[in-house]
């Protein structure tokens, strides 16, 4: 920065130096000119007509001459504003003094041919100039690099800051070690991996790792989105590119690290006319080129990270290039407890608060959700003015994040908050009846968030990677519990079950076209498997590869499952149906129940039984 502020004060004297003594030679040319006064037009008729004028140049705009009989003192020269003679008549004859509009002088025409240059310069460098400036010296530097550069001492995180993922750890050490020794990895001929991609879901600590492995191995960490080298004009990102290796080169041993390379690296679509000329494709052909171009001992490893590796290009993948795949998945029971140890040392807990136990109720709980986790239940006891955090502050802030802000003003009508009752009773006893269900945790008819009017929360005992038919039907039965009790007990159904309906629709529309647990279509699946690291829920359009009898059947298996767990919960509730609307009035008086009163209620529902259905 202070090599460019030298710059810019360099160049700014060069051209004071230059315009200064130009101003000055023009301001004493004009005071050696020649005198010259101005007169009104009519004045020049009258002295016209009286043949003191001599030496007239008639120009477009202006009329200059020559004054005789001059009286001394005074200049000889003169200019007048040439008008109209038609009008100059009608004004003389009216004996009105006129004059022409004077012509500007040679400063302000040439003020009006600069000033507006230099507004426009001004302009352009107030609007653009501080934000290229940024990416490595002003205007003319818009091709710089704009990766962040961390030296070797600047970046505090290391792989004991980092848990739950010791896998990926594993991994990348071997990075580390090459970065300190790249001689001891030569000496069989091996050589690092040129670039290593992480992959996994949003918040699992792809970021943190890549910056772990800088900060472990000591060197250069030069960090960047893939967005960033895309910029309005076309080239800019190729420019970018290869001066992003560049400096990294000159740095090494150092890091490359590329966050969100989906937006970079997406995969070239050739069907498309013209396709290989956008500006993306130009800026991913140059970071293919110079991935292909880095000599592997020079030091230099790319670290990349992504959640949406589907989308990537096959050339980004290949060997050569991103070498090594690095998944960076949700953690593990055991990941959750190092992670929340790492979270809670900056938090005063009570001495009875289990970590195992907090662990045990977030499955699927991403780094990053783990650490909201932390903080909500800290803010929590700050607002009741505790003393440490408990672990009911860690059950309510599990609640307010899965659904939601309590919103005790939202006032139900008394038919609705029955409807609401009896409907999340229903969802419980079901669950409570089923075997193989997950544990019921909480009742609640108090609105959350946006649109939720109750819940029921369940809670997982154990993590859980294969799940069986059985299972799966059991679990759209307890989805459509809640609708099976407005049916017994109500003269309509409400629109409560309409989250129920579209979860208990996915889960058989997964068994019949995904997981071949239909007898009548067999062991075939009908659609591929989305991406898991999206988080499901993507749109992924691809033509129908079955007939239209086969799509009916499918249509049928699908309605067929969600009937048959329609009808378990209409029975399960049938005969608890006493039990159904004792608790349900109690619901409606407590608003929420946890604890021991499902315990009581766990006691006194009548199981399933596999004969039943």
């Amino acid at each position: 920065m202070a090599k460019k502020r030298e710059s810019l004060w360099t160049s700014g004297l060069i051209w004071l130096v230059l315009f200064v003594p130009l101003l000055i030679l023009s301001i004493f040319n004009q005071e050696n000119l020649p005198k010259v006064q101005t007169i009104p037009y009519s004045q020049f008729e009258t002295l016209l007509q009286a043949g003191q004028v001599d030496n007239l140049v008639v120009g477009t705009n202006e009329i200059t001459g020559t004054l005789k009989n001059v009286a001394a003192g005074q200049p000889a020269q003169f200019t007048t504003d040439r008008v109209d003679p038609a009008l100059a008549q009608d004004l003389a004859k009216a004996k009105v003094t006129f004059a022409g509009e004077p012509a500007p002088g040679w400063f302000a025409s040439l003020l009006g041919w600069v000033a507006p240059m230099l507004l426009f310069g001004v302009l352009w460098f107030v609007l653009l100039g501080s934000r290229m400036g940024g990416a490595g010296g002003g205007m003319l530097a818009v091709g710089k690099s704009r990766a962040r550069v961390y030296a070797e001492s600047a970046v505090p995180v290391r792989f004991k800051d980092v848990a739950g993922v010791d896998e990926a750890k594993a991994e990348l050490k071997e990075v580390v070690d090459f970065l300190k020794d790249p001689g001891a990895y030569g000496r069989l001929g091996a050589h690092v991996p040129k670039g290593v991609l992480l992959v996994g879901p949003p918040g699992t600590g792809k970021t943190l790792l890549a910056r772990a492995v800088a900060g472990e191995a000591g060197v250069a960490f030069f960090s960047i989105s893939g967005s960033e080298f895309v910029e309005l004009f076309v080239g800019v990102g190729a420019a970018r590119v290869r001066d992003l290796f560049v400096q990294a080169r000159q740095q090494a041993p150092a890091i490359i690290f590329i966050d969100e390379l989906d937006s970079l690296g997406r995969a070239r679509n050739g069907m498309l006319p013209g396709g290989s000329n956008d500006e993306k494709e130009q800026t991913l052909n140059q970071l293919l080129a110079e991935m292909d171009g880095f000599d592997p001992s020079s030091g230099v490893v790319l670290l990349a990270a992504t959640n949406r590796p589907e989308i990537l290009d096959p050339a980004l993948l290949r060997a050569g290039r991103f070498d090594r795949q690095v998944l960076v998945d949700r953690p593990d029971r055991k990941g959750r407890v190092d992670i929340l140890k790492l979270h809670i040392q900056k938090v005063k807990l009570e001495a009875d608060v289990s970590i195992e136990e907090i662990a045990a109720m977030t499955p699927g709980f991403t780094g990053a959700d783990l650490a909201n986790l932390v903080n909500e239940a800290a803010l929590l006891a700050t607002r009741r003015n505790a003393a440490a955090v408990t672990l009911e502050d860690f059950n309510q802030a599990v609640e307010r994040i899965i659904a939601g802000l309590e919103k005790h003003n939202r006032l139900l009508a008394p038919k609705e908050r029955a409807v609401v009752a009896h409907h999340e009773m229903g969802h419980a006893l079901v669950a409570m009846a089923l075997p193989d269900v997950d544990k019921v945790q909480k009742i609640s008819i108090i609105p959350h968030g946006i649109a939720a009017l109750g819940y029921t929360m369940q809670r997982p005992v154990e993590d859980r990677f294969l799940m069986g038919r059985l299972e799966l039907i059991n679990r759209m039965t307890v989805l459509m519990g809640g609708r099976a009790a407005e049916t017994l007990l109500f003269p309509d159904v409400s629109t409560g079950a309409a989250d129920d309906l579209m979860r208990a629709t996915e889960i058989a529309r997964s068994m019949v076209v995904r997981f071949g647990m239909d007898e009548k279509l067999g062991q075939v699946t009908f659609e591929p498997e989305q991406s898991r690291l999206l988080g499901g829920g993507g749109v992924d359009w691809r033509p129908r590869q079955y007939s239209e009898t086969t799509a009916a059947a499918i249509d049928a298996a699908i309605r067929g499952l969600v009937e048959t767990a329609f009808a378990r919960a209409k029975v399960i509730l049938q005969e608890n149906m006493a039990l159904l609307r004792e608790s349900a009035a109690g619901l409606l008086e407590a608003e929420s129940f946890s604890g021991g009163k499902l315990d009581e209620l766990a006691r006194r529902v009548k199981p399933w039984r596999e004969e039943n259905g």
